[in-house]
């Protein structure tokens, strides 16, 4: 199945959620999975806060993989685009590090479920964004987005901005945990799939219930996201 990027419309829009439920969704068919943060900022912890939240979603523990720095090679202490948070400490986000660390995962796992950070074009250095990453890698996108008032717009634009570039998009997750008023969630989900559509992509959606305190995980399908070409 090989390696899928999960971007967002936005920061904090769920996306560490939708990846590790979407991960556990896979390893309970059977598949091998492991997921990827491109690159953590606001971070002190040895591991990756995002990867721990994969991990407890999981249901697996922290990994060799996450200890070893593997899954997330590139950490930063300032929560800020990673281009800025880099520049702070003196540093860059090396591109070719996370390559690598990404290559040896995908030789040990089916599948590489890869976390982004913020959105489409928000910087990795001076002149790299997210989306030039992955149009040079040509990796498919799942984009986590929301039924918010707002979200049209944001979703609207990645995917825009997704088709111009060439690029994949298998469909959209979207996070119920904003509570949308019914209307506008309605309006949304039909857009939404219109859109989809226009663009030339599956009208693929699948919506995750609010978590509330994770004592019972909800039962998603996320099977339009990952049939088989």
């Amino acid at each position: 199945m090989g390696i899928i990027f999960v971007t967002g419309i936005d920061t904090g829009i769920g996306k560490s959620v939708a990846t590790g439920l979407m991960a556990r969704w896979l390893a309970q068919r059977g598949r091998t999975v492991i997921t990827q943060k491109l690159v953590q900022t606001g971070c002190r912890e040895p591991v990756a806060e995002d990867i721990a939240v994969h991990r407890r979603l999981m249901g697996t523990g922290l990994l060799d993989v996450d200890h070893d720095g593997t899954s997330c090679p590139c950490l930063f202490a300032y929560p800020a685009s990673p281009h800025l948070a880099a520049r702070l400490e003196g540093r860059v986000v090396d591109i070719a590090v996370i390559d690598r660390a990404t290559e040896r995962l995908a030789v040990k796992y089916e599948q590489v479920l890869i976390e982004g950070v913020g959105g489409v074009l928000v910087p990795l250095t001076g002149r790299l964004t997210v989306l030039d990453y992955v149009a040079q890698r040509r990796y498919p996108l799942i984009v986590v987005g929301s039924l918010r008032l707002g979200g049209i717009n944001h979703t609207l634009l990645t995917l825009e901005a997704a088709q111009r570039r060439g690029v994949e998009v298998r469909g959209l997750v979207l996070n119920g945990h904003d509570g949308a008023p019914e209307e506008i969630a309605a309006d949304s989900r039909q857009v939404f799939a219109e859109a989809l559509q226009h663009y030339g992509y599956p009208p693929a959606i699948v919506e995750i219930p609010d978590l509330g305190d994770e004592a019972s995980l909800p039962k998603v399908n996320f099977a339009p996201l990952f049939r088989e070409k």
